[in-house]
């Protein structure tokens, strides 16, 4: 049995050349599973003897953990772990990490386009061309320079948006209770409660981890405090938002717009179509993390976290110190 074996049970990405190169640099040895089949077992068959694991959305629970008394570390590329029983894993040793922060400019710029893109409601102008030439597609469209940005989660994708959105609006309210005051001085932004923000805020914009305290955070009431009618852009995770209260509001002309980039299901499939092809609503599939250069970063952070977890030293992005 090779007691260096280093595995990814859920493939994806074009290549692992640095992956590999990493772990072989350092006398791992390293291998991808690439049976097209999602089946659990193989996977388990595949995983077995690993000291260490590379994981995407493969489901890891207590009887996956007890199929390989091996392993050491688990990686999940990414900064979600909902797939993951971390629990589990601690009972047996096991420790897991993410990737935190890794592609902060891509999500805050896709954040920013589809903020632009709901304020000038560019779908709709693109369908509207021959039929409403030189008119604007729908009322209001709106300009940020005197606007307020709420950002609800001020971290590392939430503070690369503060510091690129501040030139945009008049003001920045964010709420975190995990983050320090001088943080907030530091990027310009108010630090507020969460009805403050919702309450005060022409664009809000997610960037909080899927969580108990944060899973279905923006619901009914949450609608209800919008006083502004706000354009409300999602590129967290789904469960963030409720879809039939988003769904709700909508109709009912408590926001202006939304954009969304992460859904309660991925692929949508079962989400409610009148909401994903709503006139006011713009989505995009889960990409918003993506550009070449953060892809190369996750891949090189994943790897690197591994090494580390394996070596036993500590490091901020592991769940299970």
């Amino acid at each position: 049995m090779n007691r260096n074996r280093i595995v990814v049970i859920d493939g994806g990405y074009d290549s692992y050349e640095i992956e590999r190169k990493i772990f072989e640099r350092a006398g791992f040895s390293f291998e991808i599973y690439s049976e097209e089949s999602d089946n659990q077992k193989l996977k388990i068959n595949f995983a077995r003897g690993a000291i260490g694991m590379l994981i995407r959305s493969a489901l890891v629970d207590e009887s996956f953990l007890r199929e390989l008394p091996e392993l050491k570390a688990i990686v999940r590329y990414g900064v979600g772990y909902e797939n993951v029983d971390l629990a589990a894993a601690t009972r047996r040793g096991v420790k897991v990490a993410i990737v935190r922060g890794y592609g902060r400019h891509a999500v805050s710029e896709h954040a920013l386009a589809l903020m632009f893109a709901c304020a000038r409601a560019l779908p709709m102008g693109e369908l509207s061309l021959l039929t409403h030439f030189a008119k604007p597609p729908r009322q209001p469209l709106f300009e940020f320079h005197d606007k307020t940005l709420g950002i609800i989660g001020l971290g590392s994708i939430g503070g690369m948006l503060c510091s690129k959105a501040r030139c945009l609006f008049k003001r920045i309210l964010a709420t975190d209770p995990y983050i320090s005051v001088r943080r907030f001085e530091e990027l310009g932004a108010e630090e507020c409660d969460l009805s403050t923000l919702l309450a005060e805020s022409h664009v809000i914009s997610l960037h909080c981890n899927l969580t108990d305290e944060t899973q279905g955070l923006i619901a009914g009431q949450a609608f209800e405090q919008m006083a502004k009618r706000p354009i409300l852009i999602n590129t967290a995770r789904g469960p963030v938002v409720n879809d039939d209260a988003l769904l709700w509001a909508l109709k009912n002309d408590m926001i202006h717009s939304a954009g969304l980039d992460v859904y309660a299901e991925e692929p949508p499939l079962r989400i409610n179509p009148e909401l994903l092809n709503h006139p006011h609503v713009i989505t995009t599939g889960h990409y918003a993390w993506y550009s070449e250069e953060g892809s190369r970063e996750l891949q090189r952070r994943a790897a690197e976290n591994m090494l580390a977890l394996l070596r036993g030293e500590t490091i901020d992005d592991c769940l299970n110190p």
